[in-house]
């Protein structure tokens, strides 16, 4: 293995992200696990009291689960807002965003989208001791670990997409909930948007870059990490030969992981140091890898534990979650926790996949990176249309839930062409590339020879998009905006309601930076990962290499 040149060390190592808590509270499977049966099923005479004695150990467990968990009365009540006030909450949004939710399947259901922060915060002893820095205690923290995970509409498949922290991308304008200050759009790596206005900033940012809507948001901090993983009693991870992430000559900073060859389970402090490691495996993107794999087994673990019938375990993890865990605040409770978790449980292992975005070097810092054009649109893609990162799927399982490329026809008669005022805005700028000049004024030219007459160039500057889209703001003028772009080519589903546009407003984007007729999109496939994404499945048991250097 070479040494990736993806540096991008900042002033910063990454850390681990607070995704397992959601799975604390309803991912570990014990429903179903070691304690269902209620016996052989024989049993002759009297040898069938211990079935029975066995069923009222189980409906013990579940009441005294009730009581915990739900908090029906008494001190199970008390226990429960003391859970609740455990949890530190936040604004769910705080920057600008034009992410829309995705159309219910066929069943009514949606997909769910939750992004896990892995913060690198200074902000308390416990944290300072684990990370160091301490000289860095008051500044703003860094969002060093990024994943978003994709609970399909079904809750048969998930998916998780990390993004490294070297990422350049277009961090939006925020408001810091807290403090009130606003943060001017800026173009910068991604790990900043943290400390540009929270969580909810990073969430803004991602909608942005994916146009993914994300439903939710956790963060979690070192102590958290360490926390939860002595919480879980350890998760085993494996390397393919003895590692050692210290300070090299020229190479400052490292982890202090240590570990022999073989499978080891860690917990506490060294869970941390795995999750923070990058110099031992090579790079930012192969610790991304051994991220994922650590959270890989950790679910298997959850899954294999008997949480629930396990009184001391559950309470523990339950402590240890919401304690952990700092929230966005529509899921700010034990019970939508709960909840959750619950929807998470129900996928197999061998449904969960884990990537990373598809990225190349970045041409202005070789440090950095940005996303690889159609490879990471094309997992957005499958994100937005809800179509499985595997093919392990049946049916409608594996087409996903998004809207048709049809869309639905809308019951307002459209006017006549020559009557419909459109405004047209080039939108094609990419966080890499600049925008196409002229191409507003090509395609209201284009419109103009179909017969929209009143076709014109909108002329603000500085605009995004990574999908042409056609928004009007009232559903009187639904009609047209379809009769627009049906002239063009584009599909029904990129015509949306929205309340930033005045009239019939068409959005030039990323995707059509030449031609004028709408290029065909061709739908992704369920499985139909690019290469570069680095997918795991959720079953893989899997070994890290360790960078030569970095071996003992």
């Amino acid at each position: 293995m070479t040494q990736n040149s993806v540096q991008g060390e900042g002033t910063r190592h990454g850390v681990p992200h607070g995704r397992r808590p959601v799975r604390a509270g309803g991912g570990s499977g014990g429903g179903t696990t070691g304690g269902g049966s209620g016996g052989d099923g024989g049993g002759h005479g009297r040898r069938r009291v211990a079935p029975r004695r066995k069923h009222r150990v189980l409906r013990w467990s579940a009441t005294t689960l009730a009581v915990l968990i739900l908090g029906t009365a008494g001190a199970g009540y008390l226990y429960y807002e003391h859970l609740n006030g455990n949890i530190e909450k936040g604004q769910r949004s705080s920057g600008d965003s034009k992410a829309r939710r995705s159309d219910a399947n066929a069943a009514g259901q949606t997909p769910v989208n939750i992004l896990l922060i892995g913060s690198d915060s200074r902000a308390s002893d416990a944290n300072v001791a684990l990370g160091g820095g301490k000289d860095d205690r008051d500044g703003p923290p860094l969002g060093d670990v990024q994943m978003l995970i994709h609970l399909s509409a079904d809750r048969k498949s998930a998916a998780v997409v990390s993004i490294p922290r070297d990422t350049r991308v277009d961090i939006p304008k925020c408001k810091d909930p807290k403090t009130g200050q606003t943060y001017p759009a800026t173009n910068r790596i991604i790990n900043e948007s943290l400390g540009r206005g929270g969580a909810g900033c990073t969430l803004a940012t991602w909608e942005n870059l994916t146009g993914v809507y994300i439903d939710h948001w956790m963060t979690i901090d070192f102590a958290g990490v360490v926390s939860m993983a002595d919480a879980i009693g350890g998760v085993e991870v494996c390397v393919n030969q003895n590692v050692w992430d210290r300070p090299l000559p020229g190479v400052a900073g490292g982890s202090g992981l240590k570990l022999t060859a073989g499978s080891k389970k860690v917990k506490g402090k060294q869970a941390l140091q795995w999750l923070r490691t990058r110099h031992a495996w090579g790079s930012d993107l192969l610790r991304a890898r051994a991220q994922h794999m650590y959270m890989n087994s950790m679910i298997r673990t959850l899954k294999s534990q008997n949480v629930f019938t396990d009184t001391g375990r559950l309470m523990n993890l339950a402590e240890s979650a919401t304690r952990s865990l700092t929230v966005s605040e529509e899921i700010g409770t034990v019970k939508k926790l709960y909840d959750l978790g619950m929807q998470l449980k129900t996928v197999p292992t061998n449904r969960i996949t884990m990537t990373t975005m598809p990225v190349v070097e970045d041409s202005l810092d070789r440090n950095h990176v940005v996303p690889d054009g159609a490879n990471a649109e094309k997992v957005w893609a499958m994100l937005r249309d809800d179509v499985a990162f595997d093919d392990k799927g049946k049916g409608s399982d594996a087409k996903g839930s998004g809207a048709s490329d049809e869309g639905k026809a809308s019951k307002d008669p459209a006017a006549a062409d020559g009557e419909i005022g459109v405004a047209v805005r080039n939108a094609t700028a990419t966080s890499t590339l600049g925008p196409v000049s002229g191409r507003a004024r090509e395609i209201a030219q284009r419109l103009a020879e179909k017969g929209f007459t009143r076709a014109a160039t909108d002329t603000t500057a500085g605009l995004s998009e990574d999908h042409t889209v056609v928004r009007y703001p009232s559903a009187e003028l639904e009609g047209d905006a379809q009769a627009v772009a049906k002239s063009l080519g584009i599909p029904l589903s990129s015509v949306k309601k929205s309340t930033d546009v005045s009239g019939v407003t068409l959005v030039v984007g990323a995707d059509w930076r030449t031609g004028t007729a709408y290029p065909k999109q061709k739908k992704p496939a369920a499985g139909d990962l690019p290469g570069n994404a680095d997918a795991i499945n959720g079953s893989e048991k899997k070994c890290m290499d360790v960078y030569k250097p970095y071996r003992w």
